[in-house]
């Protein structure tokens, strides 16, 4: 069974940065090679952040995110982590890492995605 665990969240002020990580263990391999970061705030959907497709390397930013956020991975860590810098109050939300096989054009629907973390909470405030 895949397992994700996220980490890194915290409270910071606008403008400031945190790192978070996600780190991947268990199951297939090929059953986690696409890691995705949702968010969802009090109140709102879960929103697509950012993915990564492991294999190539290949990552996806959503517009709201675009320069500010940078995901990445570290193969031998079996991590992913998720640069968040200048923070804004609405990245507030908990955010949580995801996984399944592909990402292709769809990796922003979360219903897709088989495997979850538990979630991490970041707060910014202005």
């Amino acid at each position: 069974q895949v397992q994700l665990a996220e980490s890194g969240g915290g409270s910071v002020q606008a403008g400031q940065s945190l790192r978070l990580s996600c780190a991947a263990s268990g199951g297939k391999a090929a059953n986690r090679e696409c890691i995705a970061w949702f968010r969802q705030a009090p109140g709102k959907e879960r929103e697509a952040v950012a993915s990564v497709y492991l294999p190539y390397d290949t990552a996806r930013h959503a517009d709201s995110v675009k320069g500010r956020f940078r995901v990445s991975q570290d193969s031998a860590k079996s991590t992913v982590y998720l640069q968040m810098n200048n923070l804004k109050p609405e990245d507030t939300a908990t955010y949580f890492c995801a996984a399944r096989n592909l990402c292709g054009d769809g990796w922003h629907m979360s219903d897709s995605y088989t495997y979850w973390g538990q979630g991490t909470q970041v707060t910014v405030s202005s």
